[in-house]
């Protein structure tokens, strides 16, 4: 009852920290790791711990797989080798870089030991990113590109982790041969089992017809894939992923009311669960600390210095990352890093969050042979100290170091990319009303105005005095116009999606003119 009560405790909080943080501008997800570790302080709530084994299952599928929705396969194959080279090598230099230096730093620890230790410290928290990026404005080139990095760092980690593990268990030391087959081997699972249940979940969708009861059954299908994947051995990150990616690239244009409902709901949902995430890291940093009895100012002092080694190679990495992505800037124009600034930015960026504190409360007392885990004081020390640095730290100064870089937002460049797009779609209405031979030129010209206006509204120039006089003309001749307008409605949507899936497109972007033409079908319904 005590952890239900916390649970609708933290969803409340949130629900008052996401409107203060916006007043304040301040990043909430900060705020609520600091209304958690406050929560930790009272006796009702400091005796309350979840499950280590069930934080992931139930916090991490529904967040990606609201995270994934917002990108595109088109956007994957144009930036492969940035999504590798950060959410694969960049994961195992900074395991290396931490394993390294937890062999010096933490007397008694193993390699294997230190290893995990790394895996577990390795991965940026994609939701925590997005959530702190919201409240202030920087380029949308930085924010998909982080985006799309924490889409598959956690799939690398949690394999480095699972198999440094069983060696420290086992009292063996690590295979790294057998650590690249099983991640090749638990990625490629993955893929199938995320491409297999998207289809099998669209095939059933398709046979239903009824929205809420279609948008219930996206709403657990991330769940069903990450355990299925798991299951088998394989990623469940990765499966979520690619189902995510497969449901977007399956969405067909007469799914308006569909998408509004379902855009509402994960909203919401997306919202209260990161919150309530958060909220659970702040309680579980204080029972993590405190569950340690080694010398806790040493503790700290190491966990502050491998704290400081995990961003630095996130720097290096990302800076040394700029003469690469400069040289590829005529393929993707929206590339990134570009420059000190960009890697500074996304240095800062690079916030640890649920998969961190999952795997350090997961690591037992004891191997299996019952002697002490090596190390396990200072690694989980090591893990709340580049919690707080990664997620407290550089959240609350997030928009303080934007404004001291003086990154440009870029927002003219959204702007146009946004108007490009709502350009297409106007043609392509255009293009089904003229094939309307039956149409009168008194029904032409109100719809060919109503489709200008929203076309305008898109683009952000907007006549209300036009406006106006169209949705007289429109009355005039609402039966016909209604036909014809859904017709065209279609024909817009259709080319938003189709834009969507094209290289080169920014899919949050292609949503945001979608998402316009989808409510204006729902309401003139």
């Amino acid at each position: 009852m005590t952890t239900l009560l916390m649970i609708i405790g933290f969803g409340a909080a949130t629900s008052v920290v996401v409107g203060l943080g916006q007043k304040l501008k301040l990043p909430w997800p900060a705020l609520m790791v600091l209304i958690g570790i406050a929560g930790a302080f009272i006796p009702t709530f400091a005796e309350v711990a979840i499950d280590p084994e069930l934080v992931l299952p139930l916090f991490l599928p529904p967040l990606l797989f609201a995270a994934a929705q917002k990108t595109s396969w088109a956007l994957f194959a144009i930036r492969w080798r940035t999504i590798l080279g950060m959410s694969v090598a960049l994961v195992g230099v900074t395991v290396a870089a931490v394993a390294g230096s937890a062999v010096f730093l933490i007397p008694g620890i193993t390699i294997a030991a230190a290893i995990a230790l790394g895996a577990m410290l390795a991965p940026p928290d994609p939701v925590a990113v997005e959530a702190v990026a919201s409240t202030v404005s920087i380029p949308r080139r930085i924010m998909s590109t982080l985006q799309s990095e924490g889409l598959f760092n956690d799939a690398a980690s949690l394999v480095i982790f699972q198999t440094a593990m069983a060696a420290v268990l086992a009292g063996t030391e690590v295979d790294y041969a057998d650590l690249a087959v099983s991640f090749v081997v638990s990625a490629v699972v993955a893929i199938i089992v995320g491409l297999v249940l998207s289809f099998a979940a669209w095939w059933v969708m398709e046979k239903i017809d009824h929205t809420i009861a279609r948008s219930s059954l996206m709403l657990v299908l991330p769940f069903g894939v990450y355990l299925v994947a798991e299951h088998f051995h394989a990623s469940g990150v990765i499966a979520v992923v690619v189902a995510a990616l497969e449901v977007r690239r399956r969405d067909v244009e007469g799914n308006s009311a569909e998408r509004v409902t379902q855009n509402s709901t994960w909203q919401v949902l997306e919202m209260l669960i990161t919150g309530i995430a958060f909220g659970l890291i702040g309680l579980d940093l204080r029972l993590i600390v405190e569950s340690e009895h080694a010398d806790l100012g040493r503790a700290l002092l190491v966990g502050g210095l491998i704290a400081l080694i995990v961003v630095a190679v996130r720097f290096v990495w990302l800076l040394l990352g700029t003469v690469i992505e400069r040289k590829r800037r005529e393929e993707d124009p929206d590339a990134a890093p570009l420059s000190v600034r960009d890697a500074t930015l996304m240095t800062w960026g690079g916030m640890r969050g649920l998969a961190t504190v999952a795997l350090a409360l997961s690591i037992p007392a004891t191997t299996s042979s019952g002697a002490p885990f090596p190390g396990r004081s200072y690694i989980v020390v090591a893990a709340a100290v580049v919690l707080l640095v990664t997620l407290v730290l550089a959240g609350l100064s997030f928009p303080t170091v934007v404004a001291a870089l003086g990154i440009d937002d870029e927002a003219e460049k959204e702007h146009q990319a946004t108007r490009d797009i709502a350009l297409r779609a106007y043609k392509a209405a255009m293009r089904e009303i003229k094939n309307d031979d039956s149409l009168p030129d008194d029904v032409i010209e109100p719809l060919r105005a109503r489709f200008k206006v929203l076309h305008d509204h898109l683009s952000g120039t907007t006549d209300d005095q036009a406006s106006s006089e169209q949705a007289m003309a429109f009355k005039e001749h609402r039966e016909q116009m209604l036909a014809v307008q859904k017709k065209a409605m279609q024909s817009a949507r259709a080319e938003v999606l189709k834009a969507r899936r094209e290289r080169g497109t920014d899919p949050e972007v292609a949503d945001k003119v979608l998402h316009r033409f989808d409510l204006q079908s729902v309401i003139t319904r």
